[in-house]
């Protein structure tokens, strides 16, 4: 697909600038990271948020530019080809700002959300906990309440940016609340006592953003930094649903470049590489899968920006539900493929570091888990699907009536 043709000239403006900032981005920056030499490139953030690329979606008067997610999609694809880990410190901006800038009050909006979008300081999300990932009712973090304190006690693991952030948004359960999705309670919980980064995971790749295991020891958290204040209280589940629009379109969106970059470096590499006297891309087993790999990402983009158009135009909150565990599935899998094909495409030397195609691949194989494993996308699409179906299902033509032999109803035994 022509991408030009589908972007408004602002959306373009904002990729030019986009890519501007991109290959600003220090190549030494990149191998230190994946060196673990750095753990938090602090000044990543400074940067992005000088360049005004920080909180894209937001209200102007907290910094953000009041762009639609389409808009945001062109960004998170161009800060992709950086590789998951600055694209994952880019994207929890948008991620833990969703939340401040949907459920906050207004004084944590101007305290947190617009130095936030500034880069003045790094947020980081506890989510997972060890024995909590995908049921995420089966978090143990509880809050304890005395007076207008809350003591947050309990850990979260797989926290990206743990090791750098000033800011974590932390679910916790309140204490004595025996319904879990009533008791879920979000927290903004500054770096302070008590709070404790525990360890630091040794990574196959997306290495650099700091990640790690909190602990937390009866950290005191005011009801001022409950999100939203005291009418927050046990909300933590709406927040968690809304959360998972944009904790799943970022890894959408940034998957998109991860895979690009990875088929431009082999795409380049079939133009110059001779065998048999001729370049290897005119050998089909090479060019077809060039090919596979434009078409599953122009498909990926193509849902993603359906999905953005969704969202923007506030569609049935099941719908939009489906939609995005789709594009998060589609475009993750479709990156894995690609880069996978890209490797295929250089050889050996693909699986050297004398290209970043191998690097990418450890990159890219960690987003098809976070933010929901595949297999979870595929439960939430089935079950959304249904839901829409039993409501639509007779609402157009009924194809099943058009077999030869439809009429013999007495073969449709369904044990109903």
């Amino acid at each position: 697909m022509s991408i030009n043709a589908m972007l408004t000239p602002e959306e373009l403006a904002l990729r030019v600038k986009t890519q501007d900032f991109v290959k600003s981005v220090p190549r030494q920056l990149l191998l230190d990271m994946d060196a673990d030499k750095i753990r938090y490139p602090k000044e990543f953030l400074v940067e992005a948020g000088q360049a005004g690329l920080l909180g894209l979606r937001f209200p102007a008067e907290y910094g953000g530019a009041e762009l639609k997610w389409m808009s945001e999609l062109v960004a998170l694809e161009e800060i992709g080809v950086l590789g998951t880990s600055l694209g994952c410190l880019y994207s929890l901006v948008s991620i833990v700002g969703e939340a401040i800038n949907i459920f906050g009050s207004d004084e944590q909006k101007n305290k947190y959300l617009k130095p936030m979008i500034a880069g003045e300081i790094g947020v980081a999300e506890g989510l997972t906990e060890p024995r909590g990932g995908s049921d995420f009712f089966a978090a143990s973090t509880t809050a304890r309440r005395e007076g207008d304190v809350f003591y947050l006690s309990g850990q979260k693991r797989f926290v990206v940016g743990a090791e750098g952030a000033d800011l974590f948004l932390i679910y916790g359960k309140i204490d004595g609340m025996v319904d879990p999705k009533k008791a879920m309670t979000a927290f903004l919980v500054e770096r302070g006592p008590g709070l404790e980064v525990s360890h630091v995971y040794g990574l196959l790749g997306t290495r650099g953003g700091g990640t790690g295991r909190i602990t937390f020891k009866n950290v005191p958290v005011h009801v001022d930094n409950v999100l939203g204040g005291e009418g927050g209280i046990g909300n933590g589940t709406a927040v968690f649903n809304q959360m998972m629009i944009p904790e799943r379109m970022t890894s959408a969106g940034g998957a998109i470049g991860m895979g690009r970059a990875a088929i431009e470096i082999a795409a380049r590499y079939t133009d110059r590489r001779r065998a048999f006297g001729q370049k290897i891309r005119q050998f089909e087993a090479v060019s077809f899968k060039i090919a596979d790999s434009i078409t599953l990402l122009d498909a990926a983009r193509a849902l993603n920006f359906a999905t953005a158009h969704a969202i923007e135009n506030n569609a049935d909150p099941g719908k939009i539900r489906r939609l995005v565990s789709e594009s998060k599935k589609f475009s993750t899998d479709a990156a894995w493929d690609v880069v996978n094909h890209a490797m295929q495409v250089l050889g050996g030397i693909g699986y050297t570091d004398i290209f970043p195609v191998e690097k990418l691949l450890r990159d890219i194989r960690l987003i098809t888990i976070w933010t929901g494993t595949n297999e979870i996308m595929k439960l939430v699409i089935q079950h959304e699907y249904y839901k829409e179906f039993k409501q639509l299902r007779n609402a157009g033509r009924i194809v099943e009536e058009d077999a030869a032999g439809a009429e013999f109803t007495e073969e449709k035994e369904y044990n109903e």
